[in-house]
This record gives C-alpha cells, sequence and structure tokens, in this order.
C-alpha cells in the first residue's frame, strides 16, 4: 500500500495509524502516549479503538557537553535505559550521568504533576496497551517507555507509530510484541521531516488533547 507523506499534522498521522490498528484485535486497549508529541497522534488512536487514554512520561538523558545528544532515557516507574555502545565511543560509563539523570527524573515528576496531577498510571496489568509517539527515529525513549510498561505485567504490548526509520523498528523488535508503523521511509533523518505542521506543543496543549484543565490535576 502506498503512502503518501508528509503527513499534514500529528492528528491526521494518528488517522491513519489508528486504521492500521483497527484490524488487530485492540479494542479498548490501554492507550499509553509519550509527551508531548504523541498526545495528539495517541488521542485519535484511543477514539478509534475505545480504549482510555493516558500518558507515559518519558525523558531524554543527554551527554551534558551536547544535551542534545541522546544517551539514554528514562520513563516514570523505570530505570535508566542507556545506549551501552555510545557511552563507550564518549569515555563514560553510567554513573558519570548520576546528576543528568536526577535532573531528568526532577522535570518528568514535575510533567506527571502537570499531566495527571501527581496520580499512577492506569492498571495495565494482564491488558492489552498500545503505547503511541509521533515518530520512531533513535529509539531510545521509546525503549524505556516500553520497558517500564512491560514490568507492569501487560497482556498484549503494542508500539505504534504513524512513521519510523527501519533500522529502529529492526532494533527495537524485542521490546514489544507488535511494532505498527504506517511509513517507514527508506532516508530517515528526523521525525519532523515527515509532518507538515511540526509545531512544538506546550503542556497546556497536552492537557487540552486529554481533555483537562490545568485546574483539574
Amino acid at each position: 500500500m502506498s503512502v503518501i507523506l508528509p503527513f499534514a499534522d500529528r492528528a491526521e498521522g494518528g488517522r491513519r495509524l489508528a486504521g492500521r490498528l483497527a484490524p488487530l484485535g485492540l479494542e479498548g486497549a490501554v492507550v499509553l502516549a509519550l509527551p508531548r508529541g504523541g498526545v495528539p497522534v495517541a488521542r485519535e488512536v484511543a477514539d478509534r479503538l475505545g480504549g482510555p487514554l493516558e500518558v507515559l512520561v518519558t525523558r531524554k538523558i543527554g551527554y551534558p557537553p551536547s544535551p542534545e545528544l541522546g544517551v539514554g532515557a528514562v520513563a516514570e516507574g523505570g530505570e535508566p535505559v542507556f545506549d551501552h555502545g555510545l557511552l563507550r565511543r564518549l569515555g563514560l560509563v553510567p554513573g558519570d550521568l548520576a546528576g543528568t539523570v536526577a535532573a531528568e527524573r526532577a522535570e518528568l515528576d514535575r510533567r506527571v504533576r502537570v499531566y495527571r496531577g501527581g496520580r499512577p498510571l492506569p492498571e495495565v496489568r494482564s491488558r492489552a496497551v498500545v503505547v503511541v509517539d509521533d515518530g520512531l527515529a533513535t529509539g531510545g525513549t521509546a525503549r524505556a517507555a516500553l520497558r517500564a510498561v512491560r514490568a507492569r505485567g501487560p497482556a498484549r504490548l503494542v508500539l505504534a507509530v504513524p512513521v519510523a526509520a527501519r533500522s529502529t523498528v529492526g532494533a527495537l523488535a524485542g521490546e514489544a510484541d507488535e511494532i505498527v508503523t504506517v511509513a517507514e521511509p527508506e532516508s530517515f533523518h528526523a521525525v519532523g521531516q515527515w509532518y507538515g505542521d511540526f509545531d512544538q506543543l506546550t503542556d497546556a496543549d497536552v492537557l487540552a488533547r486529554l481533555g483537562r484543565r490545568k485546574e483539574d490535576v
């Protein structure tokens, strides 16, 4: 099936992704969005599947001299997941990043308070769970998210994204029971290149798509 890219925006990506998920027997699955970008995608998925929507907060662990370079990630309720090959090339061990991890955990906790008022994640044991993001580039945050969810004992764990780097899908194959995508382009540089509108979202945007106001959480 041919896929027309770019998606107009994340909502379109979500609708097309929901179409791929609909035949897979996932009705009523818990849908966990990786904020901020995964939330408008997941909104469409949850509406199609008829399941509850919640956020699963993750944070990239950056290389301190160049924070945009991700050397790992951490998800709420999980342990940090590092790219050990990259750490070796940089001459680092995980302990060298303790301060960075602590700072990212603090920001993670802040976002949990903002998005859920500190409430725990929904119970996923023995349920189908779909983890959703707006795209898959290196896969660091997705890996951390999937491991954190897997530890909670879901019956079925699916990673779903509108667009992904093919090599990353292969690298993550053992982390989820299934990985569902709309497109896996040959030449993949960044998630944003596959969306016409890829504006950065705010906490208020996330709350709006969750149907919440700041005073509600």
